[in-house]
């Protein structure tokens, strides 16, 4: 098996509260990328923690039409759902606030 295979290329982490997010590209056999989206929840277990993790696999093909589709659902939260909510009151220190666009760097 090839040593590039799967093998992480970056990787960024958004903690938000009990959930931490990854953003994580990785290399495939023929030196094609993609990227793994990571939702991992930390949940009690007896004494200590586990970690619930669900993963999202996102090709370069499907990039563009990801981040329109995101960022039309997330604007018509904000506008349709809930237009007279102050969103920054939200953001925290340790998480990511710059623009999708730039911290993924797509475009």
């Amino acid at each position: 098996m090839d040593e590039r295979t799967n093998e992480k290329i970056y990787s960024k982490r958004v903690r938000a509260g009990k959930r931490t997010y990854f953003f994580d590209v990785k290399s495939t056999r023929g030196n094609d990328f993609y990227l793994t989206l990571t939702e991992s929840r930390r949940l009690p277990q007896g004494d200590g923690f586990t970690y619930d993790k669900q993963k999202m696999f996102l090709y370069k093909e499907d990039f563009t039409k990801f981040l329109e589709a995101l960022q039309e659902t997330i604007d018509y939260v904000k506008t349709e759902l809930m237009p007279g909510t102050d969103f920054t009151q939200f953001d925290r220190p340790d998480e990511v606030t710059d623009d999708l666009h730039t911290q993924l760097k797509w475009e």
